[in-house]
């Protein structure tokens, strides 16, 4: 019993700091929609569909991280000379793939702002917030590489200390180039484009400090990446990003029918969704550090021990995710209250609150476990489930249901307490058929 107390105090120890960092980019963004919302709808419009572009961009390099940190992880845990071998190479992925897309991205800025947007104004101030932004790529890409390696060799607190004063600079910047103070010039929306992409590279700039102190002598920076490092990188890195890219576009195509139904599913539903991303947190929080236990423990060539550290990860997590689902389940109506004034409103949201509470507790194993299969190299695996889940099953039982069946937003919200059930139980079979161990990184 100490044994097991000692293990889940372990994966709470590494996790904390991720779902604290986590918590601070959610704060962070509604301080920004704050102090956008003070210039009007229209500029918050703009900033919200640039922000959103930059998301699905930013997906494309997302899986660095995840590639860096599980083979950092396994050869950490395997004694290798070099771990940091696997951070040069994302680096170097980072730049050749960063840089392209920076260029392109900002030449036709109007072009895919204009597939998300037709309204003249919000157009024009998407392209320009969304320009100051795309050119923080390059950051964004090395910055998850430094995270991937540092929370690989579990120094999670890093993480958490960089991403805290990088937000911090943040909201000071944003706060000085959206209304000019401090002698800095007054650009309305776009300054808080300006304000995030100084401070992400002014958070990369830390990142390199702390890795030229602490990580040169495990590799960093001592050697060119070979061509056989570089594919094993990417080859764990495109199924990760292309999986977040085509998530986040599902949840776009899930809006989209909550607009054929009416105006007032939109509005519930936004909130639901949000509410649910927030509180998921935990669970992520979680499945990153197992992601680094499980890769410790195969680097070491303990399988079993492995296998033992994605479950004691999943206990955790249903525990937090079951205790902040408990007010969405007990009390519906005031927390919806927080959000709408309409009773109507309230009503139409009450039951389907209760189930994305339930929701959350059930997708706890998707959570985990897919982080804990990328930490023994499964990217692929990984991809292949979430994917086929969401675009096979959810989406279009959520039309069928929803909206050719005229249930609606419930209808909508019971298919997705389904699929999420459904796709834990899938990770969780997977998981114990253990035929990731053969999947290795070198």
């Amino acid at each position: 019993m100490a044994l097991v107390g000692h293990r889940r105090r372990k994966v709470m120890r590494l996790a904390l700091p991720i779902m604290l960092g986590m918590l601070s980019q959610s704060v962070l963004n509604l301080i920004d929609a704050a102090l956008v919302g003070s210039l009007g709808e229209t500029a918050l419009a703009g900033v919200g569909v640039g922000g959103y572009a930059m998301f699905m961009l930013t997906a494309l390099v997302f899986g660095l991280s995840s590639g860096v940190q599980s083979q950092t992880a396994q050869r950490t845990g395997a004694a290798c000379p070099s771990p940091a071998l696997p951070l040069n190479a994302g680096l170097l992925i980072a730049l050749g793939l960063g840089l392209p897309l920076t260029l392109l991205a900002w030449w036709q800025a109007p072009l895919i702002i204009g597939l998300m947007t037709q309204n003249g104004e919000v157009h024009a101030i998407a392209v320009a917030y969304f320009r100051w932004r795309v050119v923080s790529l390059v950051a964004i890409a090395m910055t998850l590489c430094f995270r991937g390696y540092w929370n690989g060799r579990q120094y999670t607190t890093l993480y958490l200390r960089i991403i805290v004063c990088v937000h911090l600079i943040n909201v000071l910047a944003s706060i000085g180039f959206i209304f000019g103070h401090a002698g800095l010039p007054k650009m309305g929306a776009a300054g808080a484009g300006v304000g995030t992409t100084l401070s992400l590279f002014l958070g990369l700039l830390a990142w390199l400090a702390v890795s030229l102190k602490g990580a040169r002598q495990q590799g960093f920076l001592q050697h060119l990446p070979t061509l056989q490092q570089l594919r094993q990188t990417l080859a764990l890195t495109l199924p990760h990003s292309l999986q977040q890219l085509w998530f986040a576009a599902g949840y776009a195509v899930l809006i989209w029918m909550l607009s054929q139904i009416d105006t007032a599913s939109v509005a519930v539903g936004h909130v639901l969704i949000n509410l649910s991303l927030l509180l998921i947190l935990p669970g992520v929080g979680l499945g990153v550090a197992a992601m680094s236990l499980v890769g410790e423990a195969l680097g070491r060539d303990a399988r079993q021990d492995a296998h033992r550290w994605g479950w004691d990860a999943l206990r955790v997590a249903w525990l937090l995710l079951a205790l902040l689902a408990l007010p969405m389940l007990l009390f519906p109506s005031p927390v919806l209250g927080l959000f709408f004034h309409q009773e109507a409103l309230i009503t139409l949201g009450r039951l389907p609150l209760q189930l994305t509470g339930a929701m959350i507790v059930l997708d706890a194993g998707a959570l985990v476990l897919a982080q804990a299969l990328m930490g023994a190299g499964a990217q692929r695996t990984v991809m292949t489930l979430t994917l086929s889940m969401q675009w096979l099953l959810f989406l279009p039982l959520a039309w069928w249901v929803g909206i050719v069946n005229d249930v609606g937003l419930l209808g909508i919200w019971l298919v997705q307490l389904v699929y999420r059930f459904l796709n834990s139980l899938a990770f969780v079979w997977v998981w114990q058929r253990r035929r990731w161990v053969s999947q290795l990184v070198s």
